[in-house]
């Protein structure tokens, strides 16, 4: 007897030692031809989420550093470079006041094809310290506390 003959099962003839008998033969290639591209996929995703919150992150850090150049009293030019030196590249930068307030805006494309490329925004808001500056100096000249009117002077 020939070592093929003794490999296979008697129940089903074109099986061999160690194999199941069956339709199931070539089920793993077929996973793992849907599998792969699924997983590609799903890396691609997460490396694009993870590239749009470092953007986000970004532009917040942006507005914040705005906002701060602009509550110092620096002239909105100062204010506007500081928070583009820290926003995402191409991001669109916005200072104003309002009341005692400066708002800076921060708007960013964030990187990624068709409808994944979504707008992200960033704001924040200062009060601004010439406001309270003049407040805290109505004062007598020069800086000097006014005095205390219910004292008498000796």
């Amino acid at each position: 007897m020939r070592s093929s003959e003794t490999d296979r099962d008697p129940h089903c003839p074109t099986s061999r030692a160690g194999r199941r008998c069956g339709a199931d033969e070539g089920f793993v290639t077929a996973e793992a031809a849907v599998a792969v591209p699924v997983l590609v996929g799903f890396t691609l995703a997460l490396v694009w989420a993870l590239t749009a919150a470092a953007a986000q992150i970004q532009c917040v850090d942006a507005a914040r550093a705005g906002a701060r150049a602009a509550a110092r009293s620096e002239p909105r030019a100062v204010a506007e470079a500081a928070a583009r030196a820290a926003a995402p590249d191409g991001a669109t930068v916005t200072v104003e006041r309002t009341d005692g307030l400066w708002r800076v805006r921060v708007d960013a494309r964030a990187p990624g094809p068709g409808a994944l490329g979504l707008t992200l925004t960033a704001e924040a808001a200062a009060s601004a310290e010439d406001g309270l500056e003049s407040a805290a100096g109505e004062g007598a000249a020069g800086g000097a506390p006014a005095p205390d009117p219910g004292r008498s002077a000796s």
